[in-house]
């Protein structure tokens, strides 16, 4: 179908504020795919699964320097595990609607510089009589937890109010996908330093090189944000809430032209033309979402969210047994310092694994269709197959394993592609799409904070299942260098 086309008079003082308000936005939905905003956004997302999951690989050697026996107890696994969730929780709902209040661009990039800060106060974190290490990662976990929750209503929204009609879904499953390669881009990482340190493991009983490594891992997550900080604080304000929300008619003509140009300009000094739109106040937020048309709407996006990862944490749990099948398990070394070594490389090898096999190919799935089948076809499919693969792998969880563990090795990857191209995706999407402007931060964040809290109530269910991961599923073991080895996972969204 070709793009709506919006008539403009030669001269355009001719037309009438609401027939501008219509052409400026015809540019940006006529416009063509643009890679710029994906690049900007989807490097907060890179950055955001990298920080959540190097964490899961980084615990085990925090415990084998840190705690007693070279073990995480189980206050100190829950704390660092359990302290990133909750402050995503708060940070979706925080910059969810101080981005409606202040605006897009005034937050975009302080979430940033909070995931920055956060990251390198945990790679200096230091440990001694007047500071336990332990409750510092927890405070820098929250904090850091706070931005990466932030990044999620401000990179969907921004993405969504400069997007193409055309191709709105694919710019902003192309922001989201970028966890994928996060997660990917963690397990590498760690693999790349536990090679790099392998003699240093193998030779000192201590273990004391390991504090090196989980720094150095962590540390390197500062990176792709630093690089991405300059362009999010000098992107204009979104043509829409500059329209919709400051009402200012002049400057979101300038912020438009940004999608064809990439310049804009700051109008300085001039009478602002105020287009007559509703306003937002505290008494029309709840008078609009007092009508069941638009609470459904609401309800709809945030209990979607929240039962994909209430549904999804179980799978997680299973990891430790995906990894002994594919020949990634916890080591039989006799050797104290052989097992460490290997179970922190096999933990990096069989997560590289398990990315490859299943997280990141449904992403790009999704990227495909999204444009043509639609959000909610691919939602419904999405779920109804994980319904069928889950009933499967309850039901038949014992026989699969007694008689083919490669059949649950299957199942288990397969669940994860559509997760991915399913509801992972369009639970970030849609309600991007689907809320007024002058709300739609707002209660993007309620629905993403909707999910963080599936998360949280999963992990009061299941009691040892690992909290921290929202992005996808994964395994980590906690190391005991003189005996003992633990495995935990977490999946979520």
């Amino acid at each position: 179908m070709a793009a709506l086309r919006v008539p403009q008079p030669a001269n355009d003082s001719n037309l009438t504020a609401a027939q501008r308000r219509r052409a400026a936005l015809a540019e940006v939905d006529n416009a063509a795919f643009g890679w710029y905003h994906v690049k900007i956004a989807g490097v907060g997302f890179f950055t955001d699964a990298y920080d959540i999951f190097a964490i899961n690989m980084c615990a085990a050697m925090i415990g084998l320097i840190y705690s007693k026996g070279g073990a995480l107890t189980p206050n100190q696994e829950l704390g660092l595990k359990v302290a990133t969730p909750v402050g995503t929780f708060v940070g979706q709902l925080l910059f969810g609607w101080l981005a409606d209040v202040v605006g897009r661009k005034k937050m975009y990039g302080v979430e940033l510089m909070l995931i920055i800060v956060a990251t390198f106060g945990q790679a200096l974190a230091g440990h001694g009589p007047g500071a336990n290490i332990f409750g510092v990662l927890i405070t820098w976990r929250f904090i850091m937890g706070v931005g990466i929750g932030g990044d999620y209503p401000l990179s969907a929204i921004i993405t969504s109010e400069f997007a193409t009609t055309k191709y709105r879904g694919r710019m902003m499953n192309a922001v989201f996908a970028m966890q994928g390669f996060g997660n990917l881009a963690a397990a590498i990482v760690a693999l790349i330093v536990t090679s790099a340190f392998k003699s240093k493991i193998l030779t000192y009983a201590d273990h004391h090189h390991v504090d090196y490594m989980w720094r150095i891992i962590i540390g390197l997550g500062t990176v792709p944000a630093v690089i991405a900080l300059y362009y999010r604080l000098t992107i204009p304000e979104t043509p829409r809430y500059t329209m919709d929300i400051e009402r200012d008619l002049n400057q979101a003509t300038q912020d438009a032209d940004f999608v064809k140009t990439g310049k804009f300009e700051k109008i300085e000094d001039q009478p602002v033309e105020r287009i007559d739109v509703p306003k937002a106040s505290r008494r029309d937020f709840f008078r609009h979402y007092s009508k069941w048309a638009n609470f459904k709407v609401l309800f709809g996006c945030a209990y979607s969210w929240f039962a994909l990862d209430i549904a999804f944490y179980g799978l997680g749990l299973n990891s430790s047994i995906i990894l002994t099948a594919i020949g990634f398990g916890s080591s039989k070394a006799t050797d104290a310092n052989q097992k460490v070594y290997d179970n922190l490389f096999n933990t990096a090898v069989g997560n590289i694994i398990i990315s490859v096999a299943g997280l990141v190919p449904g992403y790009w799935a999704s990227f495909l269709v999204i444009d043509i089948w639609g959000r909610k076809p691919i939602q419904l499919m999405g779920f109804t197959m994980l319904l069928i693969i889950f009933i499967i792998m309850g039901f038949g969880y014992h026989a699969i394993l007694d008689h083919s563990k490669g059949a649950f090795v299957f199942l288990y990857c397969l669940a994860n592609f559509f997760q991915n191209f399913g509801p992972n995706t369009t639970t970030f999407i849609i309600p991007g799409e689907v809320f007024p402007t002058r709300y739609r931060s707002t209660s993007h964040g309620i629905s993403a904070a909707s999910g963080k809290l599936g998360a949280i109530v999963a992990q009061e269910l299941n009691g040892e299942e690992d909290l921290e991961d929202d992005y996808a599923g994964h395994e980590k073991h906690v190391i005991d260098s003189n005996s003992s080895d633990k495995a935990g996972a977490h999946v979520g969204n």
